[in-house]
């Protein structure tokens, strides 16, 4: 079975069962696995001397040891595509961000509860617009590294490729951040997640962009991609900010400190509960798009 057949077929397991609690709930999904063992290493080897050199080693046991546990698996029948779908992310993230839509629609205080499990802000505070902002963004950025980022990677190298990139944006997401504790020993998980988040970013922003409006558009999404915080979320939230017509990212606060962000599509107006449902669309326009271009490869 070629790769590309079985990113197919992974990618539409994913969008039929997404994230099945029964049994998540009674063995431990793969990112958990991950999460536990970088977490264990955080406490082992963040401490004393020579942090940055203990985390670069870190990430280079990580890399090999997920290689190599891919090569293993994916000469077991099936393993490959059930695995693959394990790891894709699409079904989850739009049930999440569709989430933040439905509490709006009952509640503020429910659709800040509900974008509170998708973002990393302070949410106690945030009026209608904000958390639909918040809701938007994240369904940008996680589709960006959620999805096509695995699908890259399994396109490029199959099991082993998915699941390097997923340990390493694993130990990204948790000792990448520029805290004191983990400015030296996180700094090769975010500097390699980076890297391997470069290409798909800007996949993703094309998927996102709005079609059939001027090209001129892409000029500005570049310009507000590289100043964004981020080297890589950028891309996706210029250009799906654009596909919606709404303002995203601006100031927000984290852990009661306000940061002065610079708006993504400064003229666009503000989002709403309907912007959150038009996101979800967009994203599953994309997927699909992705899955015709995937099957196209798969018997070429």
């Amino acid at each position: 079975m070629s790769t590309a057949l079985a990113l197919c077929l992974a990618m539409v397991l994913d969008a039929v069962f997404g994230e099945p609690k029964w049994l998540w709930d009674r063995v431990p999904h793969p990112a958990v696995l991950m999460g536990r063992l970088i977490g264990g290493a955080d406490r082992r080897f963040n401490c004393g001397a020579a942090r940055k050199a203990k985390g670069i080693l870190l990430v280079i046991v990580l890399v090999i040891g997920a290689a190599a546990l891919g090569l293993v698996l994916r000469q077991i029948p099936l393993v490959e595509i059930l695995l693959g779908a394990v790891l894709l992310a699409q079904k989850s993230l739009v049930e999440h961000v569709n989430a933040v839509a439905r509490g709006l629609e009952r509640s503020l205080a429910e659709g800040r509860y509900a974008v509170s499990m998708i973002v990393g802000r302070d949410t106690s505070e945030l009026d209608e617009a904000a958390v639909a902002r918040g809701a938007i963004e994240s369904a940008a950025e996680n589709f960006s590294d959620g999805v096509i980022a695995p699908a890259f990677w399994f396109l490029v190298a199959g099991l082993p490729g998915i699941l390097v990139y997923k340990v390493v944006n694993t130990g990204d997401s948790m000792i990448g951040y520029r805290t004191e504790r983990h400015r030296e020993f996180g700094w090769a998980a975010a500097r390699l997640d980076d890297v391997l988040n470069l290409i798909p970013a800007r996949l993703t922003a094309l998927l996102l962009f709005p079609w059939g409006k001027p090209l001129s558009l892409w000029r500005e999404i570049v310009t507000e991609a590289r100043r964004h915080r981020s080297p890589n979320a950028g891309w996706p939230e210029a250009a799906l900010s654009r596909s919606l017509g709404v303002a995203l990212s601006g100031p927000r606060a984290y852990h009661g400190e306000m940061r002065d962000y610079p708006w993504v599509n400064p003229n666009g107006r503000e989002a709403t509960p309907r912007d959150i449902d038009a996101a979800c669309a967009r994203l599953w326009a994309a997927w699909a798009f992705v899955l015709i271009c995937v099957a196209v490869l798969s018997f070429a």
